[in-house]
């Protein structure tokens, strides 16, 4: 049997907490609390009060005040801390606690409320340019910004396109990623800048905007994510005007806000199903190279792979460190004109204070990724829940992480797409 407690109140239609229905605030309370507890609310068709007053549903007296039952179940060691909080709240009613044996607590995992629309999680007011903006001011734009895309709007702030970083580099001949281009030198950024500021918008964007509604449910624009393979949507009002985006990262603030502290329920002995654990997403196809491994062949690793990062293992598997494009970026000297151009045509570029001398390819090759990598590394264990891994995501601001077992053995990486996926598969 799990030791639990029963809290019930009993009030009425017309009780209040902070000018806001009692019922209301107590549901609220309780879901803010992310703790194993199940709440339900009972409207009684009728009744009476201790001042006197009847409360019926009888058409010819018919009652506005009818009486509520909230039935509150949790464990016990929950109960105290919930008792604190609800009894402040309560200006009028009843507050009833008692013991309860329970025989066994199952929950499932909806990975975020179902209750939730769009209008709940998107970033409302984005920024917006217009079909003639030129792209040197898109850049601008989206260089300082934690996004990688803006919605063009028509002369009525209508969506008519999305411009993305991969329609910058695709179809607008931006040579390198945001990310790089930012820590590029301020000579070879102006001069990027000056070659896309003769193009405009409308030649390079994704038509027509994937568009949702901000009535719509959560759940659904996370569909049309999915099966549209959009990292980002315009969300319009009822005159079908831009009101906000929605992106992956508005998503995964939302679960990491609503999300409980699942390990303290399997902690309780209640039985979560539907869980899913990092190991149940990573991608195993990452490629991996030793300390000794010359630059040159890092360089093609990453061109040859949509992740662009490749993991440094020991002998044993043991992850020493990751290599990015921009650990390479920082690691090479970003005014030779010759490490410059190679990755700008991998769309790559390269710490300062190496390779300021000498021949390219032999530096390339005498250079190993012992040496580039970077060690100071943020990973998950593989036996790490999805949203425990989505919560350090978004608090490092990290696209992918990679996963090692219990040993530091490296088995793969995690990314924002397959956690979306596999969450939201999950919860439909």
């Amino acid at each position: 049997m799990l030791n639990y407690k029963g809290i019930e109140i009993f009030t009425s239609e017309a009780a209040r907490y902070k000018k806001k229905p009692l019922i209301d605030a107590v549901v609220a309370y309780v879901r803010s609390l992310k703790v194993a507890a199940r709440c339900i609310v009972t409207r009684g068709i009728a009744g009476c009060y201790e001042s006197g007053e009847m409360a019926t549903g009888r058409l010819e007296i018919l009652s506005h005040n009818m009486p509520i039952r909230i039935y509150i179940v949790l464990p016990a060691a929950e109960s105290e801390a919930a008792l604190d909080g609800l009894n402040g709240m309560m200006e009028e009613g009843i507050v009833v606690v008692h013991d309860l044996n329970v025989l066994s607590h199952r929950a499932g995992n909806a990975f975020f409320p179902r209750q939730l629309m769009v209008r709940d999680v998107m970033t409302p007011d984005p920024e917006r340019i217009g079909p003639a903006t030129p792209l040197s001011d898109t850049v601008r734009m989206l260089l300082p910004s934690i996004f990688s895309g803006l919605p063009v709007v028509d002369e009525s702030d209508r969506p008519i396109g999305v411009v993305t970083q991969g329609d910058l580099i695709r179809k607008g001949g931006m040579p390198l990623r945001l990310g790089l281009l930012a820590e590029s030198d301020e000579g070879r950024r102006d001069a990027v800048l000056a070659q896309l500021a003769g193009r405009r918008a409308e030649e390079v964007m994704t038509a027509p905007a994937v568009n949702i509604s901000a009535d719509r449910p959560l759940s659904e624009a996370v569909e049309l994510m999915l099966n549209k393979k959009v990292k980002r949507l315009p969300v319009v009002d009822e005159r079908g005007r831009l009101a906000g985006m929605l992106s992956r990262l508005d998503i995964f603030r939302t679960v990491m806000r609503e999300a409980p502290d699942w390990n303290a329920f399997k902690a309780q002995k209640i039985e979560v199903k539907q869980l899913k654990r990092v190991r149940d997403i990573l991608r195993r196809d990452v490629r991996t190279v030793l300390p000794e491994t010359p630059v040159n062949e890092v360089i093609r690793l990453i061109d040859d792979n949509d992740i662009q990062r490749v993991a440094v293992v020991d002998g044993e598997q043991k992850l020493l460190g990751v290599i990015s494009d921009r650990d390479l970026l920082r690691f090479f000297k970003p005014g030779q004109d010759g490490i410059w151009r190679l990755l700008a045509k991998v769309q790559q570029t390269f710490k300062e204070d190496a390779c300021l001398t000498g021949d390219l390819q032999r530096c390339l090759n005498e250079t190993k990724a012992g040496t580039v990598m970077t060690t100071a590394l943020t990973t998950v264990d593989e036996e790490m829940l999805i949203e425990a891994a989505i919560a350090l995501m978004i608090d490092k601001e990290l696209k992918r992480l990679p996963v090692v077992d219990s040993e530091g053995r490296f088995k793969g990486m995690i990314s924002r797409d397959s956690l979306l996926r596999t969450g939201f598969g999950e919860a439909r």
